[in-house]
């Protein structure tokens, strides 16, 4: 506010100074032309110390927030120093009369209607009294220093009367013109800033809703260029530094072509356009984003495009996770009836084939085919359990087990497993403190071993497989963790999804449900099994499961 003060009243100064320099050059043309039609000296001093007071005005600006009534002085200088214009100009006939609208505006622009009034009386007062020193001075009742100046042929002193007058309503009526649309101006000017105020709170709510936002954010025009991107956005695609703006955002956000090709008389058919891609990341790496456009009017009346994106990529996992299990529940279900319906005629059938081997007189060649039948018969119930064991509910005793000892325990049994050879190495690394978790010690055992005959299988040339057993902090909470990792031959990344199917093995032993009853241990206990390559070859499981409350690292944590 003050400094809006300061800057009208520079302004007003600057004025003052313009209004002089006209008169000055007025007085020296009217002199030039008439000579002595003018006072001119008397004019030119006034000229002058209208120069020495706006000079003086200038270094008191900064002092007017601390002292109002140099406002008031201000104007009524002016005042007087045109009073003493008109004074030396001919007072009632003077042409200078209408100088005082000036500081009657200026009043009113700075200080609105009251200020208008204020200097409006006091312009009818000081115009007041140069006309009746005047009339005295010419009627010989007054002595003046300057009266040689003042004119002898004035008007009668009714028509003075009438010329003050006329003058003073047209002060008054100046006055409130100029104070109304002051006032009027403040008001549309508090209007004006409460608005632009609105306007800018809502912009930087406007960005900060944009920015955010879950989903990334894009607008480009008609010719496919990017105008705009919101903080997702750049989260999401993995760019830093400076918005790609002005950029084709088609290559930005890496759209295929078939889909942009036809963009525009698709969105005339339909009110939005969708499609699933992958994107590769700056720093390496794909992810899955699922993206919606849809046409955008301009402020410029042409029409853009609006892009909505997101990283879909867990939620594509945990479709396939949960189309997954549906697909492993079904075939446990089916594998538990088939196995139902064969087990108990394969028990007859060995058993009547043992009793005809030892009762019967076979040659070699019979007694080999009888124990080949055998072998078989014992090979095809061992894969029956296994299925019974991966489609029925398993009977459970929770217990608060300490991941490590499990995990050293089932690292000396694999030592000496079949599975080993001399150019496997079977190492374990584990937690410094103890990794608690709620669970049955078999179905854990049975996890680490499966998941470890697998990886020893995976590296017939030799290797080394390493058990780790390990506690994080996440989001949710302490986890506990179990790594196998091997350096064997890997898995396909297109076979990833389905190696916890049933009958998935390609180690061309076991029955091919040693992963899928891992799967179905760790989801039915609430865990999470994630497979990914291992740097250098090879392929790591990681187990994860909710640690115990009663951990150390839990107990610390709380």
């Amino acid at each position: 506010m003050q400094r809006t003060l300061r800057r009208r009243l520079a302004i007003h100064i600057a004025i003052r100074l313009l209004v002089a320099t006209v008169l000055l050059g007025a007085a020296v043309i009217v002199e030039l032309r008439v000579p002595g039609a003018l006072p001119v000296d008397p004019l030119f001093f006034l000229v002058g110390l209208t120069y020495a007071v706006s000079l003086g005005f200038i270094g008191s600006l900064r002092f007017v927030d601390r002292m109002g009534w140099l406002t008031d002085v201000h104007f009524a200088i002016d005042s007087i120093l045109v009073s003493a214009a008109v004074f030396v100009t001919g007072g009632v006939e003077s042409l200078f009369v209408i100088l005082y609208m000036l500081p009657i505006v200026a009043a009113s622009s700075v200080q609105f209607r009251r200020g208008g009034l204020q200097l409006a009386i006091l312009n009818i007062s000081l115009f007041v009294g140069v006309v009746v020193v005047q009339y005295l001075a010419t009627n010989g009742h007054l002595e003046l220093p300057l009266s040689s100046l003042l004119r002898t042929d004035l008007p009668s002193v009714n028509v003075a009367q009438f010329t003050v007058a006329l003058n003073a309503f047209g002060f008054f009526a100046v006055a409130l013109l100029s104070g109304t649309l002051a006032e009027r101006a403040r008001v549309g000017e508090a209007q004006l800033e409460q608005a632009a105020e609105e306007i800018a709170d809502l912009q930087a709510f406007n960005q900060f809703v944009l920015d955010n936002l879950l989903s990334g954010l894009a607008t480009a025009d008609a010719d496919h260029r990017l105008l705009t991107l919101n903080r997702s956005a750049m989260v999401i695609t993995g760019r830093e530094g400076a918005l790609p703006i002005g950029q084709s955002v088609i290559d930005v956000l890496q759209l295929p072509p078939a889909f942009s090709a036809d963009l525009a008389q698709d969105l005339a058919r339909a009110r939005s356009k969708r499609m699933d891609y992958n994107y590769r990341l700056p720093r390496g790496g794909t992810i899955d984003i699922g993206l919606s456009v849809a046409a955008l009017p301009l402020p410029d009346g042409s029409r853009g495009y609006l892009y909505t994106f997101q990283d879909v990529t867990d939620i594509k996992r945990f479709e396939q996770s949960a189309r997954r299990q549906q697909h492993l529940v079904a075939v446990g279900e089916m594998a538990a009836g088939i196995a139902h319906e064969i087990r108990n005629p394969l028990a007859s059938m060995s058993g009547s084939m043992q009793m005809l081997r030892q009762e019967l007189p076979l040659t070699a060649d019979q007694a080999q085919l009888m124990d080949i039948v055998l072998k078989e018969s014992e090979r095809l119930n061992q894969t029956i359990k296994s299925l019974l064991a991966y489609a029925r509910p398993q009977r459970f005793s929770l217990q608060t087990l300490d991941l490590r000892s499990i995990v050293q325990e089932t690292s000396l049994l694999l030592r000496n497993s079949p599975d080993v050879h001399d150019r496997h190495d079977v190492d374990v690394a584990s937690a410094d403190r103890a990794v608690m978790v709620d669970a049955d010690e078999s179905q854990i055992r049975q996890i680490i071993w499966n998941l470890a005959t697998n990886g020893l299988r995976a590296m017939p040339h030799g290797g080394c497989l390493r058990l780790s057993a390990l506690s994080e902090q996440g989001a949710d909470g302490r986890t506990a963790i179990l790594l196998v990792e091997d350096e064997g031959v890997g898995i396909p990344t297109d076979e990833v999804d389905s190696i916890f199917q049933p009958f998935r093995g390609s180690f061309g032993t076991g029955t091919g449900l040693g992963l899928a009853i891992v799967h179905r241990i760790v989801t039915d206990r609430g865990g999470h099994i994630d497979v990914r390559p291992r740097a250098g070859g090879g392929t790591v499981f990681r187990v994860s499961f909710p640690e115990s409350a009663d951990s150390p690292a839990a107990r610390h944590a709380s």
